[in-house]
């Protein structure tokens, strides 16, 4: 009755399948939050919020308005916020998504990809709405908003989500084998990424010596290049994009050969060391 059925099906079945798999285990992953929808989006819009407003009091009280680029000073941290919670998030979930020993992999057609797929866009999903609903109500509420060029912007926004996920992948390849490293690694690499994403820093008017302690970090040339193109008054001189996507390459391909080493040799002996 609950078995999946022989018959083979052509590749456009295939494909819609494995979509509409992907988007009922989209669904899952943002309800994990909170049996609500609504609130767990409203969960991780306060979380933005509260960060924006954290680092913009931060700033004001130690004077570091002068370390920002010349423009809206609200919308420079804004990017800095966004791309730093997108990041961070993306890898939190793939991490945190079903291994090939969960339960939920019996039941045919899930497998670990598409666990991984999901946990990866429902993270984006909830950033991207996050980050839509944030910059319409201050837009409308507070000042215009002037972006000058906002799909380059975006197209940055998506490479930190794409690097967030790269990492995560590769940790979560390693999880069944190295747990507690894992989950010491991640919280470690979140609280650090506080500091050496750079969001509140400006590359081209950082010492030479600092920028050798940032300039290895794939978010730290997202942020600074999203506010080249946020930005008429600032060009970056010492980021760039292609850096960022080399890495998430190299950090997929590295991550899915040891997913798959690691499904090859599951056991559901695994779920009692987490």
């Amino acid at each position: 009755m609950f078995q999946a059925s022989d018959k083979r099906q052509g590749a456009f079945a295939s494909a819609f399948t494995i979509l509409a798999l992907i988007y009922h285990s989209v669904v899952r992953s943002v309800r994990k939050t909170h049996t609500n929808a609504f609130l767990a989006i409203g969960i991780n819009l306060l979380q933005a919020v509260i960060f924006v407003v954290a680092f913009y009091a931060m700033f004001s009280i130690l004077g570091m308005k002068g370390m920002a680029v010349r423009g809206d000073f609200l919308l420079y941290i804004m990017s800095g916020v966004f791309l730093f919670m997108t990041h961070t998030k993306a890898m939190g979930a793939v991490v945190a998504s079903e291994g090939p020993a969960s339960p939920m992999m019996q039941h045919a057609p899930m497998n670990t990809i598409i666990a991984i797929a999901s946990a990866a866009l429902g993270s984006l999903y909830i950033q991207v709405l996050s980050m839509a609903v944030i910059l319409f109500v201050y837009h409308v509420a507070w000042t215009p908003i002037s972006i000058e060029d906002p799909f380059a912007a975006f197209a940055m926004f998506m490479l930190a989500w794409f690097t967030g996920v790269a990492i995560g992948l590769v940790l979560l390849a390693l999880k069944p084998w190295m747990p507690q490293f894992v989950t010491i690694f991640n919280t470690i690499y979140q609280r650090a990424n506080m500091i050496a994403s750079g969001k509140m820093f400006v590359a081209n008017v950082m010492p030479g010596y600092m920028l050798a302690m940032f300039d290895w970090n794939p978010l730290f040339h997202c942020i600074d290049q999203a506010r080249g193109y946020i930005f008429l008054n600032y060009v970056p001189r010492y980021t760039n994009w292609e850096y960022a996507v080399i890495v998430g390459l190299i950090l997929v391909m590295i991550g899915l050969m040891g997913e798959f080493y690691t499904r090859r040799h599951a056991s559901i002996s695994w779920s009692a060391r987490r």
